[in-house]
């Protein structure tokens, strides 16, 4: 089992995380939505330990054998300086990263798509997770200069999506642009002067929606290669919306259309 250094390393550096395919949650809630497979280790305080219900929760979870091998459980103090929370639950989770292909993600046919170029704030990245499981949404993927997706902060943002919505790195973008041609699923382009209003595309059938970084927008590069770009009227002074509600207005128009 991993080290208290080695668990704090994980959560510090997302080099540790892509080389070892670990992550570290943090969470009674995060606990109880994980998948016990998922759980590679689990570090608790001694007041989680005794108390009966968590206890039950824990066993539960890992079974007899887990708790063996992947149960490590740490002083109240000890466990406080593993927390990079403000208010410890004393509960942290290593769990297994993710394995989604892009195969994976566009096996369901017409699928609802998030594409996500080079997104920088955590909360931000989360919170798109979140809203794209509410909304129905069939995958999310981001560029490899995109905020890690297991940052822990992007973790607590997720509030368990994390585990349920496929999601996977991309490094060739033409590549995934392509898988996209050979299914069918039209690409939109969220951009500031799109000339086409979000409200009218059907969305019925495959459907990719493109968010870029949050000061920059969508690269000119990906706006020119998507089947349309679209636009979210403003009105006031207001020069553009957070990336995380762009993202959410677009994916529940398309689940609208949808329903």
């Amino acid at each position: 089992m991993l080290s208290v250094k080695e668990i704090k390393e994980l959560q510090k550096s997302a080099k540790a995380r892509r080389t070892s395919g670990l992550f570290t949650a943090e969470g009674k809630k995060m606990f109880r939505e994980a998948p016990g497979g998922l759980i590679a280790q689990l570090c608790v305080s001694e007041s989680v330990v005794n108390d009966p219900a968590m206890a039950a929760l824990i066993r539960e979870k890992l079974g007899e054998e887990g708790m063996k091998k992947r149960l490590t459980v740490l002083s109240d103090s000890r466990y406080e300086s593993l927390s990079d929370t403000r208010t410890p639950q004393g509960i942290l989770m290593v769990l297994h990263a993710g394995t989604w292909t892009v195969e994976d993600i566009l096996t369901k046919p017409s699928p609802l798509i998030l594409v996500l170029e080079d997104l920088q704030d955590p909360g931000n990245a989360g919170t798109i997770l979140r809203t794209a499981e509410a909304a129905g949404v069939d995958g999310v993927f981001l560029t490899a200069a995109a905020v890690d997706i297991y940052n822990p902060k992007t973790i607590r943002s997720t509030m368990g999506s994390v585990y349920r919505v496929p999601h996977a790195v991309v490094d060739d973008m033409e590549a995934l642009l392509a898988a996209f041609r050979e299914k069918g699923i039209v690409t939109y382009a969220a951009a500031l002067d799109g000339s086409v209003s979000y409200l009218e595309p059907d969305y019925t059938g495959g459907t990719a929606f493109f968010i870029g970084n949050e000061s920059r927008g969508l690269s000119d590069r990906l706006q020119a290669a998507c089947d349309c770009p679209i636009r979210i009227p403003m009105k006031g002074r207001i020069e553009s919306l957070n990336a995380a509600m762009a993202a959410g207005i677009l994916m529940y128009e398309a689940a609208r259309k949808r329903a």
